[in-house]
């Protein structure tokens, strides 16, 4: 009889492969709760989450489009476009329709890069390898040069598998018979490969207006997200880089509309849903330029230019009764078209850089944004506080013995030691202007007046305006402060003080330093249209306006949407009676001093002439600088004019850059200015007459 096992007293013994291994029990059991949690998370989705996810899809296949608007158009005052949008014709590839066919494909790529004269691929274009015989025999890794550009191949294999119905691309703005051809093959020879119509920029009267109209460009990667929640969409819209066109870039761009549609899993569009909102087109902006006056403002100062071998001027005229801008020349200069039709091929890459490199700036406007001594120009600025402070009155005369000398305050009993001062006529002709009042010192433009009255002379126990005053007044006629014109790139810099010479050159002011401001030399640096700003304050009695180049703006329908209203920056603190002294000044200049070749006849003209001797890094840069030894440093020519002296209607400012005397180089140029313009108003009302 057998015996009988002993039975556990826990309960039913465990397999045996859980005795041998406790850790694969532990790795099953892991493996149980995995697929558990699956299960839980399956039924998750598909029961108490499925509708979210459904909702989610099909948002997903609707997407809100944009559409671009048309853009307004810009006139002159007389309604001459200048202006006007183009259709540009872009070649463009959609990946998804290219043939499957690998050596078909080829052929339509290959067809297409002969076609608009871009590589097929980036090693066709790429520069050989060509090692220095100097390091032959060691190493060079990675081989000097710079990586090919890649060709029409690359460029679709980028975006093949990102946005393969997505229209590349490829060149733009090609010409229209060949944009035509492409059109034609597109369903035959060239499948996948399409035409698209965008509109572009055209600026009828290019260079002549450019500084003022400014152009467009491409959305930088950096305002992207910025300009696509203003509605805009950064592969085909332009926004406005310079000028007009940026200054009024929020009406001249219009309003977007928006459409929904429904897109496939690889992105083709299939239908719209809802309603399509319209665009609705940009306004239309209506200058106050002239551009007849233009183009003759422009001959005038190139033709000047030529004859003194000079590459930089400037020509403003504006109506001193409101501000508006007749005339607004910055030579050398460039043609907007350029930019408008995109700069894409290599030799456009060398001209863009040729115009950034060129010493000149041709892509600044130098009207509103070089800083530049004033020259004699500014002796309206101490003549008319001098009157108003009472220092002079219309018959005060002060000396001009051709040369007078500063005592050294270190050693004032030492002639030795005193600083020389000269008048331009004595450096001319040996002499002196003799004893002359405000308006001879004027019309003569004589220094020595003006160093007198703007930093006084202990010899004569006259005190002058000194600098503080004299700084006071030059910011009162605007200086120092930007004249607000409505496009963007104005450049100022407050009127120089003893202070700041403390901070930059740790020296103390000197009379010798009021004496050289008086008469618009040294620190003192100034825009040409600041001084147009001081001229026209001049011509009407002492009203500073705001220079504005925007008459209105209009709706596409012809409504308007911003009038014209002057702008009053500032109002002189000047008596009713001192203008006329200053006024009777300008217009001897014109009559019977510095500028006789401004005269008109049957037009009374005022005006002040500048020749300004500085070096800046540009006289640096163009070898002009430093001056040798016994030589005089180059001279930049001013004019300010006005006309007619008895009710002022245009004010005429001429700068030209190493143009030498104002008096022989500017002043020319505003007679054509102010000729043209009075003989044309004469024609203009005699065909009334008739």
């Amino acid at each position: 009889m057998r015996t009988p096992l002993p039975q556990s007293s826990t309960g039913p013994s465990r397999p045996s492969w859980i005795k041998r291994s406790p850790r694969l029990a532990l790795f099953g059991w892991f493996i149980l709760v995995v697929i558990g949690a699956y299960i839980i998370r399956l039924w998750q989705l598909q029961f108490l989450e499925r509708g979210y996810y459904v909702a989610e899809a099909e948002l997903q296949q609707y997407r809100l489009v944009s559409i671009s608007p048309s853009r307004g158009v810009i006139y002159d005052r007389h309604g001459e476009l200048l202006v006007r949008n183009v259709p540009a014709y872009n070649v463009t590839i959609t990946p998804g329709y290219l043939p499957e066919d690998t050596e078909r494909k080829r052929a339509v790529l290959e067809r297409l890069a002969r076609l608009i004269d871009v590589p097929y691929s980036g090693a066709d274009n790429a520069e050989p390898y060509q090692p220095d015989l100097e390091t032959v025999g060691r190493a060079r890794f990675p081989p000097y040069g710079s990586p090919p550009v890649p060709g029409i191949v690359e460029r679709v294999a980028d975006v093949l598998y990102v946005a393969p119905f997505a229209p590349l691309v490829v060149a733009e703005n090609v010409d229209r018979d060949l944009a035509q051809l492409i059109a034609q093959e597109g369903g035959v020879t060239l499948p996948g490969v399409g035409i698209q119509i965008i509109p572009r920029r055209n600026y009828p009267t290019g260079a002549l207006t450019s500084q003022v109209i400014g152009f467009l460009g491409r959305i930088s990667p950096e305002q992207v997200t910025e300009f696509e929640a203003q509605g805009y969409n950064p592969d085909v819209d332009r926004i406005g880089y310079a000028g007009v066109e940026a200054a009024t870039e929020d009406f001249l761009r219009g309003v977007p509309g928006r459409k929904y549609v429904v897109r496939d899993i690889l992105g083709r569009e299939k239908r719209t849903v809802g309603e399509t909102i319209e665009p609705v087109t940009g306004d239309n902006v209506y200058l106050t330029l002239d551009t007849e006056l233009q183009q003759v403002a422009e001959d005038a100062l190139r033709e000047r230019l030529t004859e003194v071998g000079s590459q930089r001027g400037v020509v403003i005229a504006l109506d001193p009764r409101d501000g508006q801008v007749l005339s607004l020349i910055s030579l050398p200069t460039y043609d907007n078209n350029f930019f408008a039709q995109g700069i894409t091929k290599p030799g456009e890459f060398e001209e863009l850089q040729a115009l950034l490199d060129d010493p000149h700036a041709p892509l600044y406007n130098h009207a509103i944004a070089d800083l530049v001594p004033p020259g004699s120009t500014l002796k309206i600025v101490p003549a008319t506080g001098g009157l108003q402070e009472g220092l002079i009155n219309r018959y005060t005369t002060l000396n001009c013995p051709g040369r007078i000398l500063l005592p050294n305050k270190l050693a004032p009993n030492d002639p030795g030691a005193a600083q020389p001062f000269y008048c331009w006529i004595h450096l001319q002709l040996g002499i002196g202007h003799g004893s002359l009042n405000v308006v001879d010192a004027l019309a003569q433009s004589c220094d020595t007046f003006f160093y007198k009255l703007g930093g006084g002379y202990e010899e004569i126990h006259f005190e002058g305006l000194g600098i503080d005053r004299l700084v006071e007044w030059a910011t009162n006629f605007g200086l120092g402060d930007p004249t607000g014109i409505d496009i963007p790139g104005e450049v100022t810099v407050p009127v120089f003080t003893p202070k700041r010479k403390r901070e930059l050159y740790q020296e103390s002011w000197t009379t010798g330093d009021t004496y050289i401001m008086s008469i618009g030399q040294g620190f003192l640096t100034v825009t040409p249209l600041q001084m147009a700003n001081v001229m026209a304050a001049v011509a009407n009695n002492g009203t500073i306006y705001r220079p504005q180049l925007i008459h209105h703006i209009s709706d596409a329908e012809g409504h308007v949407v911003r009038p014209f209203e002057p702008e009053v920056l500032h109002q002189l603190p000047v008596d009713d009676a001192i203008w006329p002294i200053i006024q009777e000044g300008l217009e001897k200049a014109v009559s019977a001093g510095t500028a006789p070749l401004a005269q008109i006849e049957g037009v009374r003209v005022a005006g002040k002439t500048g020749t300004a001797e500085y070096c800046d890094d540009l006289a640096i840069k163009t070898g002009l600088c430093p001056v040798p030894t016994g030589q005089t440093l180059p001279t930049h020519a001013w004019f300010l004019a006005y006309a007619p002296v008895e009710e002022p209607e245009i004010v005429v400012v001429v700068w030209v850059y190493n143009g030498g005397e104002g008096s022989t180089v500017a002043v020319p140029i505003a007679h054509d200015v102010l000729d043209f313009y009075f003989k044309r108003a004469a024609e203009e009302e005699s065909g009334v007459g008739d």
